[in-house]
């Protein structure tokens, strides 16, 4: 496919040589490439967490015939034997999304944290959702963690192929007792870091952090102007959307002099749970912070047909806006495909359609998305004052 667009592929390990050249070297030679625009776009991986002993796990079960005890999402996919007994470090989306989708494919799976909820990012309520859902079908949740102590192999007992694994922590209201947990793999999602290193990025003058990866600026240029930056290695957004239009930007702005700004983009993303959790723009509580005036709207499945014909009733629409105008600031979706859902939100966001005029758009019924067009209704109502229900009543007795 890229011979046929005409690009020329190098295969091997690259890093930068100078200011305006990258050197590709394989076992047996390098190519020194010079280029006028460049763009890095090496993504990022999986954080391991500096609990004792789990590094060298991830380390002594990472190939061969072993089956890997540390699991991540890069190589869980590689799996060919379920783990009866899985441990979930982190309650974010990566570890929701797996505990859920192990526990029902038969894994007895726990979750270990250390807030008092999951999902942090989202509203408490619609995360809650998910946490019920994730407790009828069987997941359990450990909370509270103040200490991962360390993570022991018995290479003696097996599970299948699967060494047994304990997992000792500490929690918060325990004081310093420790708790032992069994388990025969042990699944990390703890967040992702840029890969940044050995690509010799201080050789092209280009300024970076472990952190955070590259710095950008809002048309991604590093700190050299020949050079850009895609991605995970240099983004908060950690999707594959997300990168996608930065390379987008990155193609007009480095070879057709465009101008285009990554804060432009209105960003939407999901989470792939039962029920998913989608949201784009600003949180309530951002706006809170900020002292932004808004009214937010909001229409549970619950009352929505089609929901209740999917048997799937536990969701929510939730749209925050703009008093007057209507000029939708942020929105929460929590349904059974919410990441569909929350486009048709993020299309009236990027084209400036007040959420009074989706009230205005006909909907398929019975349909789900039809709880978006319910709250453009609720918006509408509150444009009806207290002067316009006296004029209006006045008009009406007037007809009789």
């Amino acid at each position: 496919f890229a011979k046929k667009l005409g690009v020329d592929v190098f295969i091997g390990k690259a890093s930068f040589d100078s200011e305006g050249s990258v050197m590709v070297c394989t076992d047996d030679f390098c190519t020194k490439l010079k280029f006028n625009k460049a763009c890095i776009a090496t993504g990022g991986r999986p954080r391991i967490p500096d609990i004792p002993g789990l590094k060298d796990l991830a380390r002594d079960y990472s190939g061969g015939e072993k089956k890997p005890a540390v699991l991540t999402s890069e190589n869980l996919f590689n799996l060919v034997e379920l783990p009866p007994r899985l441990a979930v470090i982190g309650t974010g989306p990566i570890g929701m999304e797996l505990a859920q989708a192990f526990q029902r494919l038969g894994s007895k799976v726990v979750v270990f944290g250390r807030a008092d909820r999951i999902m942090r990012r989202e509203d408490a309520d619609i995360a809650k959702m998910v946490y019920e859902q994730a407790k009828k079908d069987g997941v359990t949740f450990v909370f509270g963690v103040s200490k991962y102590e360390k993570v022991v192999a018995d290479k003696e007992k097996l599970s299948g192929s699967f060494p047994e694994l304990c997992l000792s922590l500490s929690l918060n209201n325990d004081g310093t007792a420790q708790n032992h947990f069994k388990f025969d793999a042990i699944l990390v999602a703890t967040g992702r870091q840029p890969n940044v290193r050995s690509l010799d990025l201080e050789k092209a003058n280009v300024k970076f952090d472990d952190h955070s990866g590259v710095l950008v600026n809002d048309k991604l240029e590093t700190s050299n102007p020949k050079i850009f930056a895609v991605g995970d290695v240099c983004s908060p957004y950690q999707f594959t959307h997300v990168a996608d239009f930065m390379a987008r930007i990155v193609v007009r702005n480095a070879l057709f002099f465009g101008k285009q700004k990554m804060s432009s983009l209105i960003i939407p993303w999901c989470t792939y749970t039962t029920p998913e959790i989608a949201h784009v723009g600003l949180y309530a509580s951002d706006l809170a912070a900020a002292g932004t005036r808004h009214d937010t709207f909001e229409k549970l499945l619950a009352d929505n047909d089609r929901a209740i014909c999917d048997a799937a009733p536990a969701g929510i629409v939730r749209i925050h806006a703009a008093p007057g105008d209507g000029r939708i600031l942020g929105a929460s979706v929590a349904a059974e495909h919410a990441g569909d859902l929350i486009s048709e939100i993020t299309l009236a966001m990027n084209h400036g359609v007040g959420l009074g005029s989706i009230a205005s758009v006909i909907h398929p019924y019975p349909t789900q998305a039809d709880a978006i067009r319910a709250c453009g209704d609720m918006f509408n109502k509150t444009k009806l004052t207290t002067t316009a229900r006296i004029v209006l009543r006045q008009m009406m007795k007037l007809s009789k």
